[in-house]
């Protein structure tokens, strides 16, 4: 299933669905994406239908705790000059960096250097559970991640994390660890890598995490991004007002927004 959450033509509220093909059905109970997620139910929607192409496609849910990981492709660590770590580097963005796949992503007037960072994002179900996946934008503003100790402002501004454009099923992915991914901007190509490339596998993540934080269903791991971020080109090219970020991932789909 590509569980949803979409804004209904004119302005008419918003519900929680399934996307079908070229269409939209909503859950026929009410049921929001966070319900389908904790209760495990896969059962079809069977409400109202709508045309994909008239609804506005919202950030799935907002999660309770979003966990990202730092260096955990091979590639990426090689183009910064580092080893892969040793254990995995985990950092927290705030639910108020969730964004709709569309975007925006508005830069705080404090930040100079701002950066994308595609990425496979891990959708909890219970019991420590993989409900699904999707695709997100781990958002950094380089210039604080450099003089802050601490990746709290530099990762976790307000829509800091756009992701989407739906959450796609575990059932659904053979092997997420065997995805392409690719991010432009303004249509250049930047990132072309496989999550083949992790270090940490997504087993390990959620054990080296559940070892000390209890998931919940609807909680992110976004698994870190492969190398050709901003800020490793020669020279760095960051991100501006005007700027257009895409990112695709195989299966899953694409989310696409705007940087103001």
């Amino acid at each position: 299933m590509r569980l949803c959450t979409f804004a209904l033509p004119g302005g008419g509220g918003s519900l929680g669905g399934e996307v079908l093909g070229e269409e939209v059905v909503a859950f026929g109970d009410g049921a929001t994406v966070l319900d389908r997620l904790r209760s495990g139910d896969r059962s079809p929607a069977s409400g109202e239908r709508y045309a994909l192409a008239d609804v506005t496609l919202l950030a799935p849910h907002v999660p309770r705790a979003i966990f990202g990981i730092g260096l955990n492709y091979r590639a990426h660590a090689a183009e910064q000059g580092k080893e892969p770590p040793e254990f995995p580097i985990v950092f927290q963005k705030l639910p108020t960096s969730v964004a709709p796949p569309g975007g925006p992503v508005r830069v705080p007037p404090v930040v100079r250097r701002l950066d994308y960072e595609g990425e496979l994002a891990v959708v909890m179900g219970p019991d420590a559970t993989v409900a699904g996946y999707a695709v997100a934008d781990d958002v950094s503003a380089r210039d604080l991640q450099r003089r802050e100790p601490q990746w709290t402002r530099a990762k976790g501004a307000d829509t800091f994390c756009p992701f989407g454009p739906w959450i796609t099923t575990a059932d659904e992915i053979a092997d997420p660890e065997d995805l392409a991914l690719r991010t432009w901007v303004n249509g250049d190509l930047r990132q072309d890598a496989s999550t083949s490339d992790l270090v940490f596998s997504i087993p390990e993540l959620i054990g080296f995490i559940g070892e000390a934080i209890t998931l919940e269903p609807g909680d992110l791991i976004l698994t870190g991004t492969p190398s050709g971020v901003g800020m490793a080109l020669d020279p760095p090219v960051f991100l501006g007002p005007g700027d257009v970020v895409r990112i695709e991932i195989e299966d899953l789909g694409v989310i696409e927004h705007a940087v103001e």
